[in-house]
């Protein structure tokens, strides 16, 4: 079994959470991304942000939300990505960059838009009354 070690920022808001696409991709994920030799949650994920939709993370205001584990979309039966998911403010606006072609706020009835490791995301927000 492969395990994708990923990082995920929750965003929040009117009962919508902060969706994203790349491009060639025919899901939506929670933005984040994995992270590089050494670099501990706070910087990949603070740097991930940075790159995909240009606002930054204020770090001390990360609060680990969770980790999710399931199939990893687009790839063998074998492989799984673990999603380690914080939400934090940020400053700046959102603004798709890298490889982000759009960004989007989704509700939970959008749950077939989204890849299995959000599926669980989206469950796990749902049954704390964090979104609707």
């Amino acid at each position: 079994m492969k395990i994708i070690d990923k990082l995920a920022w929750i965003e929040i808001k009117n009962n919508k959470i902060l969706s994203t696409k790349s491009f060639g991709k025919n899901k939506y994920y929670i933005p984040g991304g994995k992270r590089e030799k050494d670099e501990a949650d706070e910087e990949a994920l603070c740097r991930e942000i940075k790159e995909e939709l240009n606002v930054e993370l204020i770090p001390n205001t990360l609060k680990f939300m969770g980790i999710f584990q399931a199939q990893a979309h687009g790839h063998s039966a074998d492989t799984f990505v673990k999603m380690t998911c914080y939400s934090a403010s940020y400053t700046g606006l959102l603004i798709a960059d890298s490889e982000i072609e759009e960004i989007i706020w989704l509700n939970y009835s959008d749950k077939d838009k989204i890849s299995e490791v959000d599926k669980l995301i989206f469950d796990f927000l749902k049954e704390r009354n964090l979104f609707e």
